[in-house]
């Protein structure tokens, strides 16, 4: 339970002490939005990284040439856990933003560094207002900012990580429009530090392995009509890999 206690405590003295924070950040991004969020990633990532120490969470990381240096793309991956996105956010290279439920827009403070690191909120219940959110994150794409997406909608609570629930094929709309490469992403261990056992947190070894790039424009066409199972397929063979391993 302490470690419950302390990562609790962090997030909440973070967010109060961090208001002139925000203050300053919104100065920055009138004149250079690039500059904020820039300086907001740094901030939230060493965050990050000191919520992972508390939590007494280790990462190995794979892959992580596979993704390019020379552009965006959109991250792929499996929903385990609340950690699915501290474990993102500290290995990933360059500016990304994760998808999140519109649901995170009630907190206030929270939802600002969020909007600070590009996140993008999704309302799922409105056709209209997702695709408006779809529209924003290729135009993110295009400005050379990464988006991290979850296409399963929500944490997958099934006992065996491999046992992924259906991605959403509109979910990876973003990288077909934008033209941008898709990066696969098998995260292990993270739900062993706090959804399998709430609401203790507890030590875990944590691996995400970023996979080969995938254009979806040159897969075949039944392969491209259906990406989101082609590319959940590629991700339920690198889990099975990791586990076998």
């Amino acid at each position: 339970m302490i470690r419950f206690i302390l990562v609790a405590l962090t997030v909440i003295v973070f967010l109060i002490l961090s208001i002139p924070l925000l203050l300053f950040e919104a100065v920055v991004g009138k004149i250079s939005p690039k500059k904020r969020d820039e300086q907001c990633l740094r901030i939230v990532q060493r965050v990050f990284r000191f919520i992972l120490v508390l939590a007494g969470v280790r990462i190995t990381v794979k892959g992580l040439d596979n993704i390019p240096k020379d552009k965006a793309v959109l991250y792929v991956g499996n929903h385990r856990s609340y950690f699915d996105i501290l474990t993102g956010y500290v290995t990933v290279p360059g500016l990304t933003g994760f998808v999140a439920k519109k649901e995170m827009l009630r907190y206030p403070l929270l939802s600002d560094w969020m909007n600070n690191v590009n996140c993008l909120f999704l309302d799922r219940k409105n056709m209209k207002e997702g695709l408006k959110t779809i529209l924003t994150g290729i135009e993110k794409v295009k400005s050379g900012i990464s988006i991290w997406i979850f296409p399963e909608g929500t944490r997958n609570r099934n006992k065996d990580v491999r046992e992924m629930m259906e991605f959403k094929e509109g979910s990876l709309k973003i990288a077909e429009k934008s033209g941008c490469p898709v990066i696969p992403v098998a995260l292990t261990g993270t739900a062993e530090i706090f959804e399998n056992h709430l609401p203790f947190i507890r030590p875990s070894n944590v691996t995400i392995q970023f996979g080969a790039p995938i254009m979806i424009k040159e897969l075949e066409p039944e392969q491209r009509k259906r990406a989101g199972a082609y590319t959940r397929g590629v991700i339920e063979e690198m889990l099975e890999k990791e586990l076998n391993a």
